[in-house]
């Protein structure tokens, strides 16, 4: 699908976004574990947390939908059945990930498959771990999904340090930790999400600035009955479309505010941007809000190679804001961003070529020689099938002077599947 943006003179409205769809897959999966019953309000109907529900209802677990509640009788630890057909993950690099920890752990055998995108991203981080567990797996070229997964002999506990920050590696070792007798420990030089951590109630401590993490088999599973807040990687493209419009001002209700997930809050304040929050909550063990953004004059900034992780998905729309932010940006060490549903950082790129932007592209992130004053008539993007990527060029639309373009812009719906009908209704040409 081609979608056409007209461009806005102004941003107005409020919006309810689409439920977290990390938190979404997570509750799926760690409903399955809880030996009872869980309600789970507002899951996400996005293909990902659709395709993760799937999967868990092949491994055994009950599940019905009453007044938009999602109602999941689990199988426990002990009784996830072994599925009779392959457990298709569709796009979602965490249904993958962390199910592969989950059959590890459980002493099942079954083969995770994904699609051309999914099947095109390296499995290696979660293998190597997994067999020192004890686990044997069958990898296209080693390293790519198709994964066939069995366990032959006794869970082994490890003490894994993880190599990079990733929640979905470190959630992936300790699921198949809560399997085992004795304890599995994952260290965390740099944070993560934790997500995990917390909808598992799991033992967390900091030695010498490290967090390490366990599980084990006498960890209980919690139930899992909250309301999911909404996606925070959703509402980072109304933030930067807010900031960078000079008429904007958008409310979104409902938003997750988890500390390992909005550093693009602080970084979009550091550059200036009118952002406040009101009714801040907890919604189960999730912090949430709502949060108001106008127009802003934005100033460019340095971002400190630490706080990548905790935006690494916000990315592609932060070189938006910096293009319109004065002065000079700088994204570096995000080469986790190669390893995207696409190379994001070349996507980002050729987004930005597009408009003809002042940028160097560097193998680990970007520099972009920003201008509040920029200006472009109209430009053909590329989404290369990636969510994100297609959401930020359409953000970028929005300040050309004629109509623009973005191929593929179906790919939306990966996370948010409401994006452009939001999008019409904020905007006023």
């Amino acid at each position: 699908m081609i979608k056409k943006i007209t461009p806005a003179s102004s941003l107005k409205g409020e919006l309810t976004l689409p439920p977290d769809k990390s938190i979404s897959q997570r509750a799926a999966i760690f409903s399955l574990l809880h030996d009872g019953v869980s309600e789970v309000k507002n899951y996400s109907q996005a293909q990902d947390p659709q395709s993760t529900l799937s999967c868990v209802q092949q491994l055994g677990a009950e599940v019905k939908e009453q007044n938009g509640t999602l109602i999941i009788k689990g199988t426990g630890r002990k009784n996830i059945k072994t599925p009779d057909k392959d457990l298709d993950c569709g796009n979602s690099g965490t249904a993958m990930r962390l199910l592969s920890g989950v059959l590890v752990g459980a002493k099942i055998s079954a083969k995770l498959v994904g699609d051309e995108s999914l099947c095109g991203r390296t499995m290696t981080r979660i293998i190597n771990p997994l067999e020192k567990m004890g686990a044997h797996i069958l990898a296209r070229n080693s390293a790519y999904a198709p994964l066939f997964i069995n366990r032959y002999e006794p869970l082994k506990p490890l003490q894994f340090e993880l190599p990079i920050p990733s929640a979905q590696l470190k959630s992936c070792v300790l699921l198949a930790g809560l399997f085992g007798e004795e304890l599995t420990q994952v260290i965390e030089i740099l944070p993560s999400r934790d997500h995990t951590e917390r909808l598992l109630n799991l033992d967390q401590k900091v030695v010498q600035d490290r967090k390490i993490i366990s599980a084990s088999l006498a960890d209980e599973i919690p139930n899992q009955s909250y309301t999911i807040p909404g996606d925070f990687s959703a509402a980072a493209f109304w933030l930067v479309a807010g900031a960078i419009q000079n008429d904007a001002e958008i409310k979104i209700g409902n938003v997750g505010l988890n500390p390992t997930r909005n550093a693009l809050l602080d970084i979009l304040d550091e550059m200036g941007a009118d952002i406040t929050i009101e009714n801040e909550r907890m919604e189960g063990a999730e912090p949430a809000g709502d949060i108001i953004v106008k127009g802003s004059d934005l100033k460019a900034i340095e971002i400190d190679p630490k706080m990548i992780p905790n935006c690494i998905d916000e990315l592609p729309i932060l070189s938006v804001a910096m293009l319109f932010a004065e002065g000079t940006s700088t994204i570096s060490g995000a080469e986790e961003l190669r390893h995207k549903e696409t190379d994001r950082i070349m996507a980002m790129a050729n987004m930005l070529n597009a408009v003809g932007a002042n940028f160097e592209e560097k193998e680990d992130g970007l520099i972009i020689h920003g201008d509040p004053d920029f200006s472009f008539s109209s430009a053909d993007f590329e989404s290369y099938h990636d969510h994100r990527i297609a959401m930020a060029a359409a953000v970028l639309s929005l300040k050309g002077s004629k109509e623009s373009s973005i191929k593929d812009a179906e790919s939306a719906a990966v996370s948010y599947p409401g994006f452009w009908n939001d999008l019409e209704d904020l905007s006023t040409s």
